[in-house]
C-alpha cells in the first residue's frame, strides 16, 4: 500500500492510495480511514457498464482493464479500479502498470489533487496504448512486407513457402488476439472518461475537465485507428489463407496432371499384357521396341497437350 502523504499524518490525509494486490486488512484499513466501500477484485472485473463506472456516496467508483505496459506482445491485461472522493484517490491494482510509476514520481515532487493524479493516470494508460499500438502496426508491416514482397516459391521451395504461410497465419493470431487486448483497454478508459465528464459535470475536476475532453477524444482517435489495424490484419488473414489455398490447388494440380499422363501407359500396358494366344505382336521381331515407344509417346501426348493448354 502507498499512501501519498506525510507518514505523520493519519491515511484519511492522504491524497492518493494505491493499493497494489492489497490485502481483506489493508482493504478494511482504508476503508475505516476514508468511510468508503472497497471493491474487492471480483467487482472490478465484471463487464457490464454499470459496474465499472457508478456513483456511490458521492465517490465515482471506476474500473477498467489495462495493459501492464506498452508491448503488446509480451504485457498482458490486468484490471485496475479507481475510488475517487472529493480529497482523494484510491486505486487498486493486482500487477505493476507502467502508466504508474511516472504519475507516482510527479505526485511526490508536485502538490497534486486527487483528480488530476486520476487524469494523469488516465493520460499514462492512453499513451501507453498508443505506443502498444504502434509496435502492432509495425509487427503488421513487417508480416505485410514478408506476405506480398516475398518472390514465388519455385518447386523445390515450395514446403519452405508452406512453412513461411503457415508461420505468418500464427502470427497474424497472435497479433489479432494482442490487438483485442487493446481495443479492451480503448473501451474502458473511454467509458470512464465518458462517466466522469457527465456524471460529475465539472464539480471535482474543474479545469480538468478540459483535459478529460482531450483523454475522451484521444480514445476516440485510437480506437479508429484500432479499427484500421484490425481491418488490415483481417484482410492480411484473407491473403494468407488465399495464398495457402492457390498453394494447395497447384499440388492438388501436379497430382492431378501427374495421373492423367500415366492413363494411356496403363491402358497399352493392359492391353499388352492380356493372356489372348494369337496377339499379331507376339511374332513381330520389333514388337516390343513398338509397346516401348508407344508407351513414351502416349506419356508425352498429354504432357504436350497439358503445356498447350497452360495448365503446368
Amino acid at each position: 500500500m502507498l499512501a501519498h502523504c506525510p507518514s505523520s499524518l493519519p491515511l484519511s490525509s492522504a491524497v492518493w492510495i494505491d493499493l497494489l494486490e492489497p490485502t481483506e486488512e489493508e482493504r478494511a484499513q482504508v476503508e475505516q480511514a476514508l468511510e468508503l466501500r472497497m471493491p474487492a477484485r471480483s467487482e472490478l472485473e465484471e463487464i457490464e457498464s454499470s459496474s465499472r463506472a457508478f456513483i456511490e456516496k458521492s465517490a465515482l467508483y471506476l474500473s477498467t482493464p489495462v495493459l501492464e505496459g506498452s508491448d503488446c506482445r509480451n504485457d498482458v491485461l490486468t484490471t485496475v479500479g479507481f475510488v475517487l472522493s472529493k480529497k482523494s484517490l484510491v486505486t487498486l491494482r493486482f500487477a505493476h502498470v507502467a502508466a504508474f510509476a511516472a504519475v507516482q514520481r510527479s505526485a511526490e515532487q508536485e502538490k497534486l489533487s486527487a483528480s488530476d493524479i486520476l487524469l494523469r493516470l488516465l493520460e499514462g494508460i492512453v499513451d501507453h496504448t498508443a505506443d502498444a499500438l504502434e509496435h502492432a502496426s509495425a509487427d503488421l508491416e513487417t508480416i505485410s512486407r514478408a506476405t506480398f514482397h516475398a518472390e514465388h516459391p519455385r518447386r523445390r521451395q515450395l514446403k519452405k513457402a508452406g512453412e513461411d504461410l503457415n508461420a505468418g497465419l500464427r502470427k497474424l493470431g497472435k497479433l489479432a488476439d494482442r490487438a483485442s487486448r487493446l481495443r479492451d483497454t480503448l473501451l474502458g478508459v473511454g467509458r470512464i472518461a465518458s462517466f466522469a465528464l457527465e456524471a460529475d459535470e465539472g464539480r471535482r475536476f474543474g479545469s480538468g475537465s478540459t483535459s478529460l475532453e482531450v483523454v475522451r477524444r484521444d480514445v476516440g482517435s485510437l480506437s479508429d485507428y484500432h479499427a484500421h489495424l484490425s481491418g488490415k490484419i483481417q484482410f492480411l488473414l484473407d491473403a494468407t489463407l488465399g495464398f495457402i489455398n492457390i498453394q494447395q490447388n497447384d499440388i492438388v494440380k501436379a497430382l492431378t496432371i501427374v495421373s492423367v499422363v500415366g492413363v494411356p501407359p496403363v491402358l497399352i500396358v493392359g492391353i499388352y499384357g492380356m493372356n489372348f494366344k494369337h496377339m499379331p505382336e507376339l511374332d513381330w521381331a520389333l514388337g516390343y521396341p513398338f509397346a516401348l515407344i508407344l508407351l513414351v509417346l502416349s506419356a508425352l501426348l498429354p504432357l504436350g497437350w497439358f503445356k498447350w493448354r497452360g495448365w503446368m
